[in-house]
């Protein structure tokens, strides 16, 4: 296979992670094409930083097929130096200064910009000369999106590493990092709780929920598929029955249902025929009632 210029396109199909008595990921299956931003959703424990790992190459499947580029990732040179992962955890020399950490990964990686590097660093204002250990942890958060930025991999991985940067911080991510996939197409995969400053972002979103996939589509798709219908309660339960409702709350006599299913015009049309208002519903609203266990 060839490094694409435009990133490394990821397969999963029917992956199976465990450890011991527990399975971190039952037969998750996706596709993510190569060159774009896209978004991997879960709460805690669904097995979001296990999948990342496996992707990464840092850990081997017990069950299932990943191919990354067309190539099973684990043990792969080729796959695992055109793939980078960063995590809020931190993978840098941890008592060496930040200069020093830099020109590790100069040489480590081949797609390193160096000049990028320095602006990056510049930019989220951090002092060279102080080791890793002695930056706060939104410094130590920059540190790492310096490096997954410059790193410049054909695949890139941010495994809530921006959690610890503050709001204007996050935001010069947010802003650098569509900078740099423009100017030089990759393969992006953002894992994060903070849905709704990243949804602007995502082209295709991955959720996940007790180690299965619940939801792959494009994020346009997802949106289309939701829908708030409030109205009169009895009127909105004989407007939406037939429907997928995955969240329900009432106010006196109005109901809100929040919807998710294949609506077509015809659909919408009929919920609007029976005077109910319609509205759009955020994706961190979708994530939350998909993932909930009356979803399950």
């Amino acid at each position: 296979m060839t490094q694409h210029s435009a990133g490394f396109d990821v397969r999963v199909r029917d992956l199976t992670v465990r450890f011991k008595r527990t399975t971190a990921l039952d037969g998750a299956g996706f596709e993510l094409p190569a060159g774009g931003i896209y978004g991997l959703l879960g709460r805690n424990g669904s097995g979001k930083t296990t999948l990342l790992a496996v992707l990464a190459a840092l850990r081997r499947p017990d069950g299932g097929e990943v191919l990354v580029d067309g190539e099973a990732p684990f043990e792969n040179a080729r796959v695992m130096g055109g793939t980078v992962i960063v995590r809020e955890s931190g993978d840098v020399l941890p008592t060496e200064r930040v200069s020093t950490n830099l020109k590790y990964f100069a040489a480590m990686r081949p797609t390193w910009d160096a000049d990028r590097a320095g602006e990056l660093a510049d930019l989220f204002e951090l002092d060279l000369r102080k080791t890793v250990t002695d930056l706060s942890r939104g410094k130590r958060s920059a540190l790492g999106a310096v490096i997954g930025l410059a790193t410049r991999a054909p695949l890139t991985i941010f495994d809530e590493v921006y959690l610890g940067m503050d709001a204007p911080s996050r935001q010069l991510f947010y802003d650098q990092l569509l900078a740099e996939v423009v100017a030089h197409p990759r393969t992006v995969l953002l894992s994060s709780h903070l849905i709704g400053e990243i949804e602007h972002l995502l082209e295709r979103v991955v959720i996940l929920d007790a180690g299965r996939v619940v939801v792959a589509a494009e994020t346009d798709e997802l949106r289309a598929r939701g829908v708030t219908v409030t109205g009169p309660a009895t009127t909105v339960a004989a407007a939406t029955d037939g429907l997928r409702v995955v969240g329900s709350r009432d106010l006196g006599p109005t109901r809100q249902v929040t919807v998710f299913d294949d609506l077509g015009d015809g659909a919408l049309t009929s919920l609007g025929e029976h005077g109910l208002d319609l509205g759009p519903v955020p994706l961190q609203d979708l994530f939350i009632h998909l993932t909930g266990k009356d979803s399950r």
